[in-house]
């Protein structure tokens, strides 16, 4: 369907696989802050709202840079992991998939947090009335009520991970084979001459996955409302 060179098709499965781990990977966190965001109430909840969704309003470039001078060798963090457990993340494919996850959180967090704030608390009650402790109740009944939320906040990470441009070439720069995601692709391709139809090709390809992501998200979240509020 669409003719690729094998470096463009290098390009199209890093950045699958950058996207598919770091949205793996934000999950977890993703439900514990989410859950807690729609469950507890305590002082400082705005802040931390705030700084969930900061992601969305800065400029990419500037998370991108934060997250150099956080995680990069020399930062507080990266050469604490890299002396104890020899884990890098500048200039690394892993470290894209680390932007595109800080990237892609909010998006993540908001469904889930709207899915769990939508559940009935009486029937969470009514599993604990039975005997059930908080930890069974939360899987057993909490997360599967929430089960349409997580799944469009999962493919909104995705589809975010999958287009993220500046934060990551700030952090992990345009590596061909290493960094170079679609995005960075088609940066690259529009700076050589006669690289537009490489680029076009390419675009093509990120609005296909994008697209497919974003419908499947829709779809999800047509059925959350409708489990949940019968709309």
């Amino acid at each position: 369907m669409f003719d690729l060179s094998p470096a463009d098709w290098t390009a199209v499965a890093l950045s699958l696989r950058i996207a598919i781990v770091a949205t793996a990977c934000a999950l977890p966190f993703g439900i514990a802050v989410g859950w807690i965001l729609a469950r507890r109430n305590f002082w400082g909840k705005t802040l931390l709202d705030g700084l969930v969704h900061l992601p969305l309003v800065l400029p990419p470039v500037v998370t991108g840079y934060m997250l150099l001078i956080s995680f990069g060798r020399r930062g507080p963090i990266g050469a604490f992991l890299y002396d104890h457990f020899g884990i890098v993340f500048s200039f690394r494919w892993t470290g894209a998939a680390l932007a595109c996850g800080v990237m892609g959180f909010p998006l993540l967090v908001r469904p889930i947090r709207l899915a769990l704030e939508a559940i009935d608390s009486r029937l969470e009650d009514a599993a604990a009335t039975l005997g059930a402790n908080s930890v069974l109740v939360l899987f057993t009944v909490t997360l599967p009520l929430a089960l349409p939320g997580i799944i469009a906040g999962v493919l909104l990470c995705f589809a975010r991970a999958l287009g993220e441009f500046g934060a990551t070439i700030t952090f992990v720069s345009n590596i061909p084979g290493e960094t170079q995601t679609i995005s960075a692709a088609i940066y690259t391709l529009t700076q050589v001459p006669g690289g537009d139809a490489a680029a076009g090709r390419l675009v093509l390809v990120a609005i296909a996955l994008a697209l497919a992501a974003l419908i499947a998200a829709e779809v999800f979240s047509r059925r959350a409302a409708t489990r949940f509020h019968g709309e």
